[in-house]
């Protein structure tokens, strides 16, 4: 497998924070010819995919398509997995922007520059949730607690606020026999 250079990482590394993984904006300085070919060389390695730009959430475009259509680029799980974030990280993380969008309040010019990024790094209590959502069967309250040693409290709340809120996450919770409350991660 190819590694990817300084400036390629540093696109990926940037994508993983922002909403979606957005690769963009580039880093200064990269433009023209040479954004093309890094863009190009990334996009043969699967590490970003073109996809239609949501104008009315304000994403940057990459370029139009000719057609009144304007892309913006995302990297993809094979190009975080290239700079180090576990599979299992970066599926949820891609899978937000696979969601069904809500609908948006209309934005005023300021909400753009105060957007918050969003990083969910690999190794973490909260990658061990994602992944213990994401598993066929679920996971109740009490098997993240045993899996994390925080509190039931914790881990309501890291559901509610950081999953669902933050990262957009699309949690389900289910009643089963025997088991109680189980939260699945649909996605």
């Amino acid at each position: 497998m190819t590694t990817p250079s300084d400036t390629q990482s540093l696109i990926l590394s940037r994508a993983a924070t922002r909403p979606g993984n957005l690769a963009l904006p580039l880093p200064e300085g990269l433009v023209g010819a040479a954004a093309k070919m890094v863009v190009g060389k990334m996009i043969a390695c699967g590490w970003l995919e073109e996809v239609e730009a949501n104008l009315r959430r304000s994403e940057p475009m990459w370029r139009e398509t000719g057609d009144g259509h304007s892309t913006t680029l995302i990297a993809t799980e094979a190009g975080l997995e290239a700079i180090g974030i576990e599979p299992v990280v970066a599926s949820a993380v891609a899978s937000v922007r696979k969601a069904k969008p809500k609908a948006e309040p209309a934005e005023t010019p300021d909400d753009t520059a105060t957007a918050k990024t969003v990083t969910v790094r690999a190794g973490t209590k909260q990658a061990q949730i994602i992944a213990m959502l994401q598993r066929p069967e679920g996971a109740t309250v009490a098997e993240m607690v045993e899996a994390t040693g925080w509190l039931a409290h914790t881990v309501r709340g890291s559901i509610s606020g950081a999953l669902k809120k933050k990262l957009g996450l699309p949690i389900a919770a289910e009643k089963v026999e025997g088991r109680g409350t189980v939260y699945l991660l649909h996605g």
